[in-house]
């Protein structure tokens, strides 16, 4: 399934990919010009073959409580920013509050805080 275009590559496009990590099933959203290989299930690196490098992967912001979905995905594809709501467990109590997350070529996706 192809979610857009790829915002770092000219020929590219984004495409979602089934991954295991630590044997549980996670969506990576990577280029199509990136392909990524791994020995132990846990690190994953670019093949010499890759010309691109970028990638979101579905849990990035699992310690907010936050799996994004194609539809955010293709939406920051789109506009490169998007608005999502994320959860703190702070003092024992469950917070929910919205943020807008960016693009970002080193690590996918970042939170743009205030």
């Amino acid at each position: 399934m192809v979610l857009g275009k790829c915002p770092y590559c000219s020929s590219g496009s984004v495409e979602v990919r089934d991954k295991e990590v630590n044997g549980k099933k996670v969506k990576l959203y990577a280029c199509s010009n990136a392909n990524w290989k791994t020995e132990d299930g846990e690190m994953f690196e670019l093949t010499k073959e890759s010309i691109c490098d970028f990638r979101i992967w579905q849990n990035s912001l699992a310690k907010y409580g936050k799996w994004l979905t194609y539809k955010e995905v293709r939406e920051l594809l789109q506009n490169s920013t998007v608005e999502v709501e994320l959860l703190s467990k702070k003092y024992g109590k469950k917070i929910y509050y919205n943020k807008y997350i960016t693009l970002s070529r080193e690590y996918g996706v970042s939170v743009l805080w205030d």
